[in-house]
């Protein structure tokens, strides 16, 4: 058999490459990468740790804040591009591989029509989060703090809310409680007479800056959010600083002793708390988003919890209010959350996202204050509780102690006859 010339087999064999237009994919090198944002208030840092996947040319991404590890989705590699989603939320990370960096943008699709950018840029080795660890404090922020935050475009929207910070050396953790929930694992460092405190998940991207006055106990800063989100807000170091009562916020109107649902699973199956599933169980409704990472929070502790005690007689009903009423949008959103919390109670969607509407939609209370909020029926279906907000593992012993209040109720409501 006589056979082409050497020459003609990569002449060939350059000819499919270009015909097919591909290349090997770039490898991604794996460890935990330094990551920023570059946002309206500066460099937004957090952790990022890469591992390779289960299948080819795909990986394990983690978004690491403080002691959260959040897996996002599985990222995979197109010639010299990581694309890392987090379909949760409509967001992802999109960046060309260049050696030990990562360099390209943070997309979060708002609609089909608008999509929000910001430059976003990695680099493997670095564990620090604002400055090397060797950077020293001043003086300690541990503790906790009575905290103001004002919207200067808004002189009416003022929150108040409570600052427990934790600090090792120059590094603080910790977060901010507010009434309608709280921002979520914040990791940063103390340096001189500056606090510098961070956050990303996929959905929030916090940025916290402030001065420190030891004399007066004094934190006086700026909060960027987002995109375009500002702030400004003072705190005051107190350790007697606390919340209104959440179970007081949101609330029955007169006359109602129950609440009255009905709405659509993602599959068409209406659920109605008068269904024979609910009858005689005490109920847990849950009023949610697929798009509110506090309600992740809230479901990352119901989902275990219901597998683990439904068969006492306990029953949870997820109300999700998303960006769209549509089905055909809204329902992969949540099919999408059932699967990552491995969810086996309904979720049905119950409308949009906007709080004037909520309420309508559940005209048994007097407002829907903030997302999460949970309802607790008892046996016989009258409101026993309205826990408006959610404090979820990144307050620490306030997430412990919503723990224990939540059981403790569900015990004395299962023993009722």
């Amino acid at each position: 058999m006589r056979f082409p010339p050497f020459s003609l087999l990569i002449g060939l064999a350059g000819l499919a490459f270009s015909c097919s237009g591909q290349s090997q994919p770039t490898p991604v090198k794996s460890g935990t990468y330094r990551a920023t944002l570059q946002t309206k208030g500066g460099q937004l840092p957090f952790g990022l740790a890469i591992e390779p996947g289960k299948q080819a040319n795909t990986y394990a991404v983690f978004a690491i804040n403080g002691t959260e590890r959040l897996a996002m989705d599985s990222a995979t590699v197109t010639g010299d591009s990581i694309r890392i989603p987090m379909a949760l939320f409509d967001s992802e990370l999109v960046a060309k591989i260049d050696g030990s960096k990562l360099t390209g943008t943070w997309r979060r699709h708002r609609t089909a029509q608008q999509t929000l950018t910001l430059p976003f840029q990695a680099e493997l080795g670095p564990t620090y989060r604002f400055v090397p660890d060797a950077k020293s404090a001043k003086n300690t922020v541990a503790g906790t703090w009575a905290t103001e935050f004002s919207n200067k475009r808004n002189q009416v929207d003022t929150v108040n809310a409570v600052g427990v910070f934790k600090q090792s050396g120059n590094r603080v953790s910790g977060t901010f409680l507010t009434p309608t929930g709280d921002y979520r694992y914040l990791d940063g460092n103390a340096v001189g007479d500056s606090l510098f405190l961070s956050c990303f998940d996929g959905s929030h991207l916090f940025l916290f800056k402030a001065k420190h006055d030891p004399a007066t106990k004094m934190l006086t800063g700026g909060f960027w959010a987002g995109i375009s989100g500002y702030e400004s807000w003072v705190a005051k170091a107190d350790p007697t600083a606390k919340l209104p009562d959440p179970a007081t916020l949101t609330y029955l109107k007169p006359g109602s002793k129950t609440l009255t649902v009905s709405f659509p699973e993602p599959s068409g199956n209406v659920v109605s708390l008068t269904d024979p599933r609910y009858k005689g169980k005490v109920t847990v409704v849950q009023i949610m988003g697929s798009w509110c990472p506090n309600c992740m929070d809230e479901t990352n502790f119901l989902s275990p919890w219901y597998k683990k005690n439904r068969q006492r007689g306990v029953e949870i009903l997820g109300l999700s209010f998303e960006r769209s009423a549509e089905m055909n949008e809204s329902g992969p959103k949540i099919e999408r959350m059932k699967q990552r919390f491995k969810i086996d109670y309904p979720i049905v969607l119950a409308g949009t996202n906007d709080k004037a509407k909520a309420a309508k939609a559940l005209p048994d209370l007097n407002a829907v204050v903030a997302f999460p909020t949970t309802i607790i029926l008892d046996k016989a279906g009258k409101v026993r509780q309205i826990y408006t907000g959610f404090s979820g593992p990144g307050t620490g012993k306030y997430y412990d102690q919503y723990v224990d209040e939540f059981n403790r109720l569900i015990d004395k409501l299962l023993a009722e006859s």
